[in-house]
């Protein structure tokens, strides 16, 4: 039991989704030491959803999930080839099959996509092992909930500024490779490529408040929430700074797989219509995050980037470094060491 205690407490400490997962998934290997155990996430639209590994440890060897969590959806096995996390799923109960001895118990909090905690062993569990597991599932779906009540946007459910910095830390550390030839304007979301920050305003949106009162405001924002899970891919992080300001941190190889996916959000958002307010469009700026980067740095290039948009007609797509080479927007320079390059 002493050992439990520490585990858990070791398990509330952190406060990375990511870690979080892993350590759940170690912390029952070490308890129970089934054959394999993994956490198993649902992304993708409803219509063509996928199962993404968050944590795996099968035979006592972590399997690492880094190219995963940047691979394409359909390479990703179809959520009808497991039929029994499905059930467990919908029926928010878990499932037990004896041969092979495995167990999968739903997982569910209010913002975090479905998905299950999957447990192969040997000889089925017993009831007080079941008990325990259950016991334990319950203390990590009441953590999430807890980071989600911490991290999320309180309107849109969108990631909110706190939970940013530590996203951004680990872009510009992130290694680039060399990107994959060949890829035209289909994002290669691989551990290669880089990534990229965008901003996005709503363009006169002091006027929708004026005409239309703050709760048709908030539902505009809540909609273009929306628009941006279903424009954007399961892995792209999206963000509300306040506002109608809104961020995207996204991986993809090239600029023009960026800017295509910006595009396409600009484009649906013009052709939606808004309850009451009609058409809305955004005015967006984005920048390639660079190794040693600073979040301001970052800010500063997109922030020019959405600024020279909107002083040129709004409703726009601009990239940083593109208005630099066309000599729209002045170079900056940049410090290193007592050099200043440009």
């Amino acid at each position: 039991m002493t050992q439990l205690i520490y585990h858990l407490a070791d398990l509330t400490a952190l406060r990375d989704r990511d870690g979080l997962d892993t350590a759940l998934v170690a912390t029952l290997q070490e308890l129970l030491r089934p054959t394999s155990i993994g956490i198993y996430r649902l992304v993708g639209p409803l219509s063509n959803e996928h199962w993404l590994t968050c944590a795996q440890i099968s035979n006592g060897v972590t399997q690492q999930q880094a190219r995963q969590a940047w691979a394409e959806l359909d390479e990703l096995p179809h959520a009808d080839e497991f039929v029994n996390r499905q059930r467990a799923i919908s029926t928010r109960q878990s499932v037990t099959t004896a041969d092979p001895a495995t167990s999968v118990f739903p997982l569910a909090t209010d913002s975090a996509s479905s998905g299950v905690l999957e447990l192969s062993s040997a000889t089925p569990l017993s009831t007080e092992t079941y008990r325990l597991v259950c016991a334990v599932l319950r203390l990590y779906q009441n953590f999430q909930s807890l980071l989600d009540y911490g991290e999320r946007d309180a309107l849109t459910e969108l990631l909110n500024r706190k939970t940013f910095d530590g996203a951004f830390l680990k872009a510009t550390t992130a290694q680039h490779e060399t990107p994959e030839p060949g890829t035209n304007d289909r994002r290669q979301c691989n551990p290669g490529g880089s990534y990229w920050l965008a901003m996005l305003d709503i363009d006169h949106f002091k006027r929708v408040n004026d005409n239309f009162g703050h709760l048709i405001g908030d539902e505009v924002l809540l909609l273009l929430a929306r628009l941006m899970r279903n424009t954007f891919r399961f892995h792209d992080q999206l963000y509300r700074f306040g506002g109608e300001e809104f961020v995207v941190l996204m991986h993809c190889t090239l600029a023009g797989q960026a800017e295509s996916s910006l595009e396409r959000l600009r484009r649906n958002t013009e052709q939606h219509a808004f309850p009451q307010v009609g058409q809305i469009s955004v005015s967006i700026g984005f920048t390639e995050i660079r190794q040693g980067d600073s979040p301001s740095s970052a800010f500063e290039r997109a922030d020019k980037a959405v600024y020279y948009a909107k002083e040129h007609g709004r409703n726009q797509v601009w990239g940083h470094e593109a208005l630099v080479a066309q000599g729209k927007l002045a170079a900056e320079a940049v410090n290193v060491g007592d050099i200043e390059l440009f």
